[in-house]
C-alpha cells in the first residue's frame, strides 16, 4: 500500500472531505509522526502497536565480500513493534478462523 492508496481509502471511507482535504490529514498525521520520533518521544497506537527510535552505537563488522573489519558508525534504527490485537487480527486473516479469545471482525458486523 501507497500513501497516495491511504489518501484515497480515507477518502471513500470518511466523505465530506475533498481529496487534496484528505491528502491534507495523510500528510499532517505522517508529519506529526515524524515529528514526535524526531524528539525521540515514542509513538503508541492503541491497537495497533509502538514506534521507538532507538541509537545504536558505533560497532565492529565485516565485509562480507572481502572479510576485511569495518566500523559501523551510531546511528538511529526505527523499531516496530505490534500490539496484541493486531497480531491477531493478523493471525485471523492468515487462518481464516478467528483467533483464540478474540471476536472475529465477521462477527460484530452481522
Amino acid at each position: 500500500m501507497t500513501k497516495a492508496d491511504i489518501v484515497q481509502t480515507v477518502y471513500a471511507r470518511l466523505g465530506g472531505f475533498s481529496k487534496k482535504e484528505s491528502a491534507d490529514l495523510v500528510d499532517l498525521v505522517f508529519e506529526t509522526m515524524k515529528e514526535t520520533l524526531g524528539r525521540g518521544e515514542k509513538i503508541k497506537i492503541s491497537g495497533f502497536g509502538n514506534f521507538v527510535l532507538r541509537d545504536k552505537r558505533q560497532r565492529q563488522g565485516r565485509n562480507p565480500q572481502t572479510g576485511d573489519p569495518i566500523v559501523i558508525t551510531e546511528r538511529r534504527v526505527l523499531n516496530f513493534k505490534a500490539s496484541q490485537l493486531l497480531k491477531q487480527a493478523l493471525n485471523e486473516e492468515r487462518d481464516g478462523a478467528p483467533a483464540t479469545g478474540a471476536p472475529s471482525l465477521e462477527a460484530e458486523k452481522g
